[in-house]
């Protein structure tokens, strides 16, 4: 990796690959090269959806102008393959170096204005880190983990992350007309669908007694309202028919008293979770 002022890299043999942004650089070895070709080919999340399809393949040419974002990438390949051969549950050391130089350089750019062609590869870098917050736990044993563990800052560090990154919906706003986001529309769309405003239509009803909703419940008297309804939803849904946009549903959701309880380890919100 180069700052401004060192010396530039050396005219690189035929088989390198270069990300530049024009100040900083970083040549991909050929493992790297290796990953981040099949991990974009295999498309992470859908891998039969057309549109997730194209947001890979436009976020891989964006990756080679911003260094930030290919590092991320990068970290995303690393963990995604080291899931596919069970490698272990330890971050590898690759995983910690892409994740670590992506982190640097990535609040190296939030601190500057946000040009518009930087909107896309801030909010796929973005994206990006929340995917490994959540693929990449630190506790190697369910005693060390949340919420068996006892409590401490580092705690819901996934959540965080996530409302991190809804932060910047208002600067970027993906759905923009030339947004290479745009179109993930539906997928968005999906995400806001309103829920009823009373009862609990579409809840089991032995969800429903765990969280004590009944058909007068809103979200104003019953801090498990909108949680139950998001997750009830999917619960009749095969893995493989779980989309991405339906698991944020959920995850939007967390705030206000579901998230205090949620912190408080209440019994029937981590049922939820």
């Amino acid at each position: 990796m180069l700052a401004q002022g060192e010396t530039a890299p050396q005219i690189p043999v035929s088989s390198a690959i270069w990300t530049s942004d024009g100040v900083i650089s970083y040549q991909l070895n050929a493992k790297c090269q290796d990953l981040i070709t099949r991990c974009f080919e295999r498309s992470l999340i859908t891998a039969d959806d057309p549109n997730t399809i194209y947001v890979n393949s436009k976020l891989l040419r964006l990756a080679f102008t911003y260094p930030y974002l290919m590092h991320a990438c990068l970290a995303v390949a690393f963990t995604y393959d080291r899931h596919l051969n069970r490698s272990g549950v330890r971050r590898s050391l690759d995983e910690c170096y892409q994740w670590s130089q992506s982190t640097i350089l990535f609040n190296k750019r939030l601190r500057d204005p946000i040009e518009p062609e930087d909107k896309d590869p801030i909010w796929a870098t973005a994206t990006a880190m929340t995917i490994l917050i959540f693929s990449s736990p630190d506790p190697c044993t369910p005693g060390e983990s949340w919420p068996l563990k006892n409590s401490d800052q580092s705690d819901l560090n996934w959540l965080h992350m996530s409302k991190g990154k809804m932060l910047l919906w208002q600067t970027v706003n993906p759905l923009r007309p030339d947004s290479l986001f745009s179109v993930m529309t539906t997928a968005f769309a999906q995400i806001n669908t309103p829920f009823p405003e009373r009862g609990m239509d579409g809840i089991p009803t032995a969800l429903a007694a765990i969280c004590y909703l009944e058909d007068s419940s809103t979200a104003g008297n019953n801090p498990y309202f909108y949680a139950a309804h998001a997750v009830s939803q999917i619960l009749d849904l095969s893995h493989g028919e779980v989309t991405t946009a339906q698991t944020q549903v959920f995850m939007l959701n967390i705030h206000g008293p579901f998230e205090n309880l949620l912190w408080h380890k209440d019994p029937a919100a981590l049922l939820l979770l």
